[in-house]
């Protein structure tokens, strides 16, 4: 680990070009149903590790189903997907299980990540300020990316940060977590926003 939320970086033996692999670890948080693992399965070039598990009756009392009636499965630890940018670069997805009961494990998961996309439902906004408080408080660079269900009304990016009291410069976009284009936007702006961020402490840390 660079820093203690910059990325993780791996360098592998010595091969013939002599590239270095550099891996950026990226989280996926939000609340639950909002479209994590849908997110994670669209933009992964391999088969995403999932660790989704039926829901039961008993958890009808802890988790609110509303407006996600159709939703069967809930994830219980974690996603896992990759993309491969570039030779020697790739990044590593990492989404994070939504209800309350799971939140011991953000921490771990958190630990060397370079950004987050935090995934917004506007029918159930109110889901995501949990994600949001847990990436201010730790500093770590993430955006709010408003995922567009059918039949939900659309707000702008501006709406939605007021909403949400993000800090001035965080950036919010739009997208359609089924869709792999759309995924991918999302974690360009990230990593774009993520740069700009570590480098203006490194700046900061030496000035």
């Amino acid at each position: 680990m660079i820093s203690e939320h910059s990325e993780e970086y791996v360098q592998s033996d010595a091969s013939d070009d002599d590239t270095t692999a550099l891996a950026l670890k990226i989280l996926v948080a939000g609340g639950f149903g909002v479209g994590k693992t849908t997110l994670v399965g669209a933009v992964s070039e391999i088969r995403p590790l999932r660790t989704e598990e039926m829901l039961s009756q008993a958890g009808q009392l802890v988790d609110d189903t509303g407006g996600v009636d159709r939703k069967v499965t809930t994830t219980v630890a974690m996603d896992f997907g990759r993309i491969t940018i570039r030779s020697g670069l790739s990044l590593y997805l990492f989404g994070t299980p939504g209800q309350d009961r799971f939140w011991f494990l953000w921490d771990e998961l958190a630990q060397g990540s370079l950004g987050a996309v935090v995934l917004a439902d506007t029918r159930r906004l109110e889901d995501c300020f949990p994600a949001v408080d847990f990436f201010e408080h730790r500093h770590i660079p993430f955006v709010v990316a408003v995922n567009c269900f059918s039949g939900a009304r659309t707000y702008g990016a501006h709406d939605v940060s007021r909403a949400l009291d993000l800090d001035r410069g965080t950036p919010v976009v739009l997208c359609d977590a089924r869709d792999r284009d759309s995924g991918k936007e999302v974690l360009i702006r990230l990593v774009e926003y993520a740069g700009r961020m570590h480098t203006a402490r490194l700046l900061n840390s030496v000035s």
